[in-house]
């Protein structure tokens, strides 16, 4: 009976039980169905074109390279190049030759990019390094971009003394930028081996210029000096009387005793006499910061630690602050600290080498509201100090995250000017660095961090001193959704009471943002203070006869900024200002037209509120 149910449950089509072989078959062999679906052959064709490498069967062109000759298919180099393809099918008269010469490459390296050619494939681990210098000369000349890509990784990763210069060489002139910079950073840290190598005579006078000019180039002057010689005398067939000049004025003979200049330079008759007595009074004359170091470059590490050769040499607890655990201090243990007053000269740090810093990062004691004021002070000598931070006018707290331009030191003075509860300036921790991986965030202006990311977060040591709030510091988590009737918000009593933030550091600062409370269509007055000691106050906003809801986005004059005082004066709803939110600086563009930007009612409508 068609349709009838049978007792398993499943029902009778009427075909005698029998099923479409569709119906029966399993995912396993859907899967296989559609493999056989898909047919992939490709590694049969990459092996039956490999064959025809250095194989005269169907050849239509012989490469000729040193004179050695190469059987070759048109079509193969054509469609694997686009140098071949102009160079056989353009028109020109080697797309009629059946010989074409190659003079670019040496038999062996050619022989090796020929293969790659018709296989895809090349086993670097066998060639060594000056043959795939040249396949990467090649691969860049030819077009291969994949294969002078894959090379470069390769170089990368693979630099050492013997090869570094010849890889910046090559680098350089195939404007590979991540090999450059690798090749120099190695240059850099090896730089003493690396001058006494034999690649060191290979570079061109340009590339030679470009290494010697850096500050990272760390090596005694006098070694730099001479490993020029031994280049000058090693090319002094093919030198251009004006590269040798040049070369040698990248030489920093102010950097050199009396004696290397009177000896060594001056013996060596390279160095005019007026050259060598214009160093002498350079050296004599200049302060220390006005000569132009070498130092370490180290990037992205802190130095300031004994691991690294640092010590502390002034200061109480000194063995503290290299090591401590920034959590783990008190009043007793975990910290370095001096005294502040006028004889006493602060806490120093001595590098283990001249080194190129751009960053230090400091924590000031906090287990309190406590504030403190200081400056930096480096030095190559102890004698000549230059100050690069001075907050002795700010109030600060917790960590410091300071930035300085790019300079040589070894020395590292903190002095304490101000301690809000105390006469003690303490220290709990120290790094100092060369930052490459933030140094894009920021800006400096006139000695203070210009951020461009918000620095009004707990992150960033900023804390809520006076407002109401269910949680401390809600102001500052950067939760600007989760808010409503009952939390989510800092708050004050219009007419008495005010919001207080105050930043971890002063920054230099031209804008901010912040949220009005608005779950409902409530309006707001207020006015905006900063200052950066809690004494000196100036008005930067003035919303006080203005009737404003929601985002608030707010531009003024740069200015140093530490602390952040907002007063409402106006709410339509009650007696309660409300901020769910603030950021400084603005997290927006100042030039959008978004609807962020603050709301404002008519002055009618202001008129009417303040006549009520």
């Amino acid at each position: 009976m068609s349709g009838q149910h049978l007792a398993d449950g499943t029902v009778d089509t009427g075909n005698g039980g029998n099923r479409s072989p569709v119906d029966t078959k399993s995912p396993t062999s859907i899967e296989k169905q559609h493999s056989y679906e898909q047919i992939d052959h490709a590694h049969f064709l990459a092996n039956d074109i490999g064959t025809l490498y250095l194989n005269d069967r169907f050849s239509d062109v012989v490469l000729v390279v040193n004179g050695e000759r190469f059987h070759a298919h048109r079509v193969v180099l054509a469609s694997r190049s686009d140098y071949f393809r102009a160079l056989l099918y353009g028109g020109l008269k080697e797309s009629h030759q059946s010989e074409v010469e190659i003079t670019e490459a040496s038999i062996n390296s050619f022989k090796k990019l020929l293969e790659y050619i018709y296989s895809g494939r090349m086993n670097l681990s066998i060639l060594k390094d000056e043959v795939i210098l040249e396949i990467f000369s090649l691969s860049n000349l030819f077009g291969f971009t994949n294969l002078e890509l894959s090379l470069c990784k390769y170089l990368r990763s693979n630099i050492n003394v013997y090869n570094a210069c010849s890889m910046f060489g090559a680098a350089r002139l195939y404007q590979q930028e991540d090999l450059v910079i690798e090749a120099l950073n190695f240059i850099d840290s090896h730089a003493l081996d690396v001058l006494q190598s034999e690649s060191f005579l290979s570079l061109s006078p340009e590339a030679l210029q470009e290494v010697l000019n850096r500050d990272s180039l760390y090596a005694y002057e006098l070694d730099i000096f001479r490993a020029v010689c031994r280049w000058i005398k090693a090319n002094q067939d093919d030198e251009d009387p004006e590269a040798k000049i040049k070369v040698l004025s990248t030489v920093r003979y102010p950097l050199m005793s009396l004696d290397e200049l009177l000896s060594v330079v001056r013996e060596s008759q390279l160095v005019s006499s007026d050259n060598i007595l214009d160093a002498i009074q350079l050296r004599n004359t200049l302060p220390s910061h006005k000569l132009k170091f070498r130092g370490q470059l180290k990037p992205n590490l802190n130095i300031a630690h004994p691991s690294q050769g640092a010590q502390v040499m002034q200061g109480e607890m000194r063995s503290a602050l290299l090591e401590s655990d920034s959590n783990g201090h008190d009043h007793e243990r975990g910290c370095t600290r001096h005294l502040i007053n006028e004889s006493d000269s602060g806490i120093m740090i001595k590098l283990g080498h001249p080194s190129i810093i751009n960053y230090i990062k400091m924590h000031l004691w906090d287990k309190d509201l406590r504030s403190y004021s200081y400056y930096i002070e480096v030095s190559m000598d102890q004698h000549d100090w230059v100050r690069v931070i001075d907050h002795s006018n700010y109030y600060c707290r917790s960590t410091q995250r300071l930035w300085i331009h790019p300079r040589v030191v070894q020395y590292i003075r903190i002095v304490g000017t101000n301690n809000t509860v105390n006469k003690s300036f303490h220290t709990v921790s120290m790094e100092i660095m060369y930052n490459s991986e933030e140094m894009d965030l920021v800006n400096i202006e006139k000695g203070l961090v210009v951020p461009k990311f918000n620095v009004a977060t707990m992150d960033k040591n900023a804390i809520v001193i006076d407002g109401v709030s269910r949680c401390r510091n809600s102001l500052l988590d950067g939760n600007c959704k989760d808010y409503d009737w009952d939390c989510g918000y800092t708050c004050h009593q219009l007419g008495s009471g005010c919001i207080l933030v105050q930043l971890g550091q002063p920054y230099m600062l031209s804008s901010m943002r912040m949220l009005l409370w608005d779950c409902d269509d409530r309006y707001y007055s207020y006015y905006v203070e900063v200052s950066v000691n809690m004494w000196d106050w100036e008005l930067i906003i003035d919303k006080s006869k203005e009737l404003v809801r929601s985002w608030q986005l707010l531009q003024f004059n740069p200015r140093p900024i530490v602390f952040i005082r907002i007063t409402g004066t106006y709410n339509s709803a009650n007696e309660v200002f409300h901020c769910v939110h603030l950021e400084a600086p603005a997290q927006v563009p100042i030039d959008s037209n978004t609807v962020e930007v603050e709301q404002e009612i008519s002055n009618l409508q202001v008129a009417n509120r303040l006549v009520f």
